[in-house]
């Protein structure tokens, strides 16, 4: 069951909003460690973001490597955002991967790694800090949406490492398949063709103060807007203009609805004055360090 619809309200937010955890291969940690760090541009980490105790910091570590980083709100049971390395690919989603979850935000465990989920019973302390499938299997109007998605990689076990609930939100259907899966491939394409160095790409929620509940209990935040950036300082400087003038950093939201859902491409400074607006971050709140423009360079 769901209750209510989202709303960007930020009277509404969950109090574990917006502080910085998580990294690859499903490693809790206290900060993240250099290797996670290779997933953001420069080594950086967006500024700007409070801290909160409901904030996890997840390495999702997959099959003995780190593949992406993810701080998750624990109370809501969501990904606050994923980011990765954009990895060309021809934008074929994997098939008959099971989902995945992160056994250490509930108990000690003795892996680093993301697991699968268990067949039969599972103690009660498993769901209390992360969502399940079973908060999924009524919850008819939404997607699992993957913010680092499967489409986004090019590796088996890249692809593999995003089918985890860790990196997972609910995405309204129409959304989901629609306008936003739209621009997940606009995105592919654009950095396939004319990104001729990394791409770093930072994927996130605004959250709205609605939940899937289960058992007459709140259980998942229901994001209000996803948005998504990216920054890819050697690129095509031959490129048609139409798309030359999205880099080397973009950017683009969308509400989460049914209706009146459609993608708004922006330059990633007004994504963040939107996010500053609809949520609770600090004035310097940056996803790129210096806007994703190099040392000693300037835009063109």
């Amino acid at each position: 069951m769901v209750h209510g619809r989202p709303k960007a309200l930020l009277g509404h937010l969950s109090p574990g909003l917006w502080m910085l955890i998580g990294v690859v291969t499903a490693t809790v940690e206290k900060e993240f460690s250099p290797d996670c760090r290779e997933f953001v541009y420069m080594n950086t980490l967006p500024v700007g973001i409070g801290g909160s105790s409901t904030l996890a910091k997840i390495c999702q570590r997959y099959n003995g490597k780190p593949r992406y980083l993810t701080l998750y709100d624990t109370a809501g049971r969501v990904p606050l955002y994923s980011a990765y390395t954009f990895k060309r690919s021809d934008g074929m989603k994997s098939v008959d991967v099971p989902w995945m979850y992160e056994p250490q935000l509930s108990t000690t465990s003795e892996t680093g790694e993301m697991q699968y989920f268990p067949q039969g019973y599972m103690h009660q302390n498993f769901e209390d800090a992360q969502a399940v499938l079973e908060d999924y299997t009524n919850a008819i109007a939404y997607e699992r949406g993957a913010l680092n998605p499967d489409e986004h990689q090019g590796d088996p076990d890249d692809k593999a490492a995003t089918y985890t609930l860790t990196n997972v939100v609910p995405q309204v259907r129409e959304f989901s398949f629609g306008p936003w899966k739209a621009q997940e491939h606009a995105v592919r394409r654009r950095l396939n063709n004319y990104c001729r160095g990394t791409a770093y790409v930072i994927t996130g929620i605004v959250p709205s103060g609605n939940h899937i509940r289960r058992y007459n209990m709140d259980r998942v935040t229901i994001p209000a807007y996803l948005w998504s950036a990216y920054c890819c300082i050697k690129y095509d400087h031959n490129a048609p203009y139409d798309e030359r003038y999205k880099f080397p950093a973009y950017a683009h939201y969308g509400p989460n609805e049914k209706d009146s859902n459609q993608v708004l491409e922006l330059s990633v400074k007004k994504l963040e004055d939107f996010i500053k607006k609809s949520t609770i971050v600090d004035k310097n709140f940056q996803l790129f360090l210096d806007d994703c423009v190099p040392p000693g360079s300037a835009l063109p």
